[in-house]
C-alpha cells in the first residue's frame, strides 16, 4: 500500500483569514440580509430608506448593515449628510471572491413581493419629485447653477468631439435625455436625421424648445416624460445622450436598463458625467442627487444592463470636479 505526501496549501488558500471567512458566512446566513443585498444588486439606498422598504425599525436595519459590512458584502458611500449602501465590490482573496459570487448570483434570483416593490417605488418617486421640484424652481437660473460646476462650455466641445468619433456618418434617430437648455441639441441635429428630447421637467424642456426654434432645428420631436415613457417604447434609436443628467436621477443603474431597451444592438450610449466628488453644498445649489459617480459605478451599471465600455476622456477642472465622458456600446 502506497502513501502520499500530503501537499502544502497553495499561498493564496493558506493566507485565507478564518475568521473573514466566519463573518461571511454570518452575513450570508440571515434572510432579512440576503433581502439586504438583493434590494441592493442595483441601486444604492440610505438607512431610512432600507427600512421604509422592508419595514423594520432603523435600530434593526442598522444591525443587519454593520453585519454585512463587517464581512465586506456592502460598501458605504457619503452623499451629503446621508450614507448609502451599495453591494461591496468583489473581495479581493480569490476564495472569498467565489463565494461572494456565488451568493450574489444566488440572491439576485430572489423574488421580491409586491409589497416591497410598491415601497421601492414610493422612495424612487420621492427621489424624482425632489429633482422636479428643484427645476420646477430653478429653471430660470439652469446655466448659473450648472456653471457653479461644470459649464456646458467645458465639457460640450469634448462631448461633441467623441460623438462624431461615434458617428462620423451621422445617424437615424439620436435621444437626448434631460437636454437641459439644449445646447448639445445643436450637435445632434445635424448628425442625426431625427432628434428625440426627452426630459420631465416642463419647465426645462420648454426651454430647450425655446433654443431649437432660435437655432431653426427643425428635425427634433420634444417629449416629456422619463425613460419609461411609452412614447420610446416602439423606438429604436442609434444613439443615446446622457450629459449631467446622472447625478439628478433617483436610480442610475434603472436609467442604463431603460436606455439598454430603447438602443439598437451595437448602438452606443454617450454619458458625460461628473466624478466622485465631497462638495456637499452641490446638493442644495444644484439639485444634485449624487455626488458625483467612480467611473467604475458606470462601468458596473452599463455592465449590467447589456453594455459594453468604449472610448472615454477625463477632465479635470480648477473648481476641483473632474468629469468624465463615456461611451458605452450596447451588446447583443
Amino acid at each position: 500500500m502506497s502513501t502520499q505526501t500530503a501537499r502544502p496549501l497553495t499561498p493564496a488558500v493558506a493566507a485565507l483569514d478564518s475568521s473573514a471567512l466566519a463573518a461571511y458566512c454570518k452575513a450570508g446566513g440571515d434572510p432579512l440580509r440576503l433581502e439586504i443585498l438583493r434590494l441592493l444588486s442595483r441601486d444604492s439606498y440610505g438607512v431610512l430608506e432600507l427600512s421604509r422598504i422592508l419595514d423594520m425599525p432603523q435600530s434593526g436595519m442598522s444591525h443587519h448593515l454593520k453585519i454585512l459590512a463587517k464581512a465586506g458584502l456592502v460598501a458605504t458611500r457619503r452623499e451629503g449628510n446621508s450614507i448609502f449602501y451599495r453591494r461591496a465590490p468583489l473581495a479581493d482573496s480569490p476564495e472569498l471572491e467565489i463565494l461572494q459570487r456565488a451568493l450574489f448570483a444566488s440572491v439576485d434570483q430572489l423574488a421580491l413581493d409586491d409589497e416591497i416593490d410598491a415601497r421601492i417605488a414610493a422612495v424612487q418617486a420621492e427621489r424624482t419629485r425632489y429633482s422636479q421640484q428643484f427645476f420646477a424652481e430653478n429653471a430660470g437660473r439652469f446655466r448659473q447653477q450648472q456653471e457653479l460646476i461644470a459649464a456646458f462650455d467645458v465639457y460640450g466641445p469634448q462631448a461633441a468631439e467623441m460623438l462624431g468619433q461615434c458617428f462620423p456618418s451621422g445617424g437615424e434617430l439620436a435621444l437626448e435625455v434631460g437636454p437641459g437648455e439644449g445646447a448639445f441639441l445643436a450637435e445632434l441635429a445635424p448628425r442625426f436625421r431625427r432628434v428625440l428630447a426627452l426630459d420631465n421637467a416642463p419647465a426645462m424642456l420648454k426651454q430647450a424648445q425655446s433654443f431649437a426654434r432660435k437655432q431653426a432645428l427643425t428635425n427634433i420631436e420634444f417629449i416629456e416624460g422619463d425613460t419609461g415613457a411609452p412614447a420610446l417604447r416602439e423606438r429604436a434609436v442609434d444613439c443615446a445622450i446622457l450629459n449631467m443628467v446622472l447625478h439628478h436621477v433617483p436610480s442610475p443603474a434603472h436609467l442604463f436598463e431603460d436606455l439598454a431597451r430603447v438602443l439598437r444592438p451595437a448602438g452606443s450610449l454617450l454619458v458625460t458625467e461628473l466624478c466622485r466628488h465631497d462638495q456637499q453644498w452641490a446638493e442644495q445649489a444644484c439639485g444634485d442627487v449624487w455626488l458625483g459617480f467612480e467611473p467604475d459605478d458606470l462601468t458596473q451599471w452599463a455592465q449590467a444592463a447589456g453594455f459594453s465600455a468604449g472610448r472615454s476622456v477625463y477632465l479635470a477642472q480648477r473648481n476641483g470636479f473632474r468629469v468624465q465622458i463615456r461611451q458605452f456600446v450596447r451588446t447583443g
